[in-house]
């Protein structure tokens, strides 16, 4: 099982940190479906140290979503540190993850992110200057190079290690990549085979089956899902459930995808507002929405609705079309 320092996990399924999506509305939804661990989305150490106010609602998190894995970012030492002492102290996360993989420009330009990929030394001294002064276990999420000519995976891996790092989630790909082309597991399995803390394996898992592979064949102790979980929180219940009992659970019906987009939603406007809350819910319907049939129309619906009402009547709409098709068809 996944253990990360005296966290234990009660699976090895593990949601990821995905900026501008992985607020509490989103991870408490997941964490229903059986996730293992949840990550909420980075934060700016530099929005944390000048307590900016939409970071600080940030690091809201729900009782019900522990354990939680919260994730900071940030070029410079001293503040880096100020942040995690932060989180540390004033947060129920039990977890302080530092990101090492985000390869947006705006990022790397801080020298944070990815920027650390080029540079072990800097990756020891960053890490081991947090796990002094924090007494929650810090985690780092990196990607495997920063481009192909610069694949330093175990090398940094191993600094984190050697700074008292307790865990490491590992995408293999590239900064250049960015989420483009294969996800490398070959490196996965070779930082694997050269550290002793747990390697969670991230990149290419959007089935159960892919998550069996990935265990199979890296060895690691986690696996990471991402992408393949937005709207569809299903992937996490039925990859667990694989991996317990090599039974393929059904995919949710239209029915079961609205009645959980709906919860979602009125989750994010108890985080936000009516007004917030449905402008951001547009791309997470639009992924709910996949899938089901006639949802063209919807998706383009969707854009266009302002109230929780609009959302429920249309969404409502749709299912109801869909389950009147399938009810002719069984009919004939």
């Amino acid at each position: 099982m996944l253990k990360i320092g005296d966290i234990e996990m009660k699976n090895q399924v593990v949601l990821a940190p995905m900026a501008g999506v992985c607020n509490s509305a989103f991870r408490l939804t997941v964490k229903e479906f059986g996730a293992g661990l949840v990550c909420a989305e980075m934060v700016s150490d530099k929005g944390i140290v000048y307590k900016n106010e939409k970071t600080m609602n940030m690091l809201y998190i729900d009782e019900r979503e522990k354990p939680l894995s919260l994730q900071i970012f940030g070029g410079k030492k001293e503040s880096l540190v100020e942040a995690a002492q932060f989180v540390d102290k004033n947060t129920n996360a039990d977890i302080i993850d530092i990101n090492m993989g985000c390869p947006v420009p705006k990022i790397t330009k801080c020298d944070a992110g990815a920027k650390w990929l080029l540079d072990p030394d800097k990756i020891y001294e960053m890490v081991s200057a947090v796990v002094d002064a924090v007494d929650k276990p810090v985690t780092v999420k990196m990607r495997m190079g920063w481009d192909e000519d610069h694949i330093y995976a175990v090398r940094n891996a191993q600094a984190v290690e050697r700074a008292g790092g307790k865990a490491v989630s590992l995408h293999g790909r590239t900064r250049v990549q960015m989420y483009e082309g294969k996800s490398n597991w070959g490196i996965i399995r070779e930082v694997k085979n050269s550290v002793n803390i747990p390697i969670i394996g991230n990149g290419d898992v959007e089935t159960p089956q892919d998550a069996e592979r990935m265990l199979k064949e890296t060895g690691v102790d986690g696996v990471m899902i991402g992408r393949a979980a937005l709207g569809n929180p299903w992937v996490i219940y039925r990859t667990i459930k694989y991996l317990e009992t090599g039974e393929l659970m059904d995919e949710p019906t239209a029915r079961e995808k609205i009645d959980v987009c709906l919860l979602h939603m009125d989750r994010l406007i108890a985080l936000k507002n009516e007004n917030v809350a449905v402008r951001e819910m547009r791309k997470h319907a639009a992924w709910y929405l996949k899938g089901i049939g006639g949802n063209a129309r919807a998706r383009k619906g969707i854009n266009e609705c302002n109230t929780r009402e609009d959302v429920v009547t249309l969404l409502h709409g749709l299912v109801e079309e869909v389950e009147a098709k399938e009810q002719n068809i069984q009919a004939v």
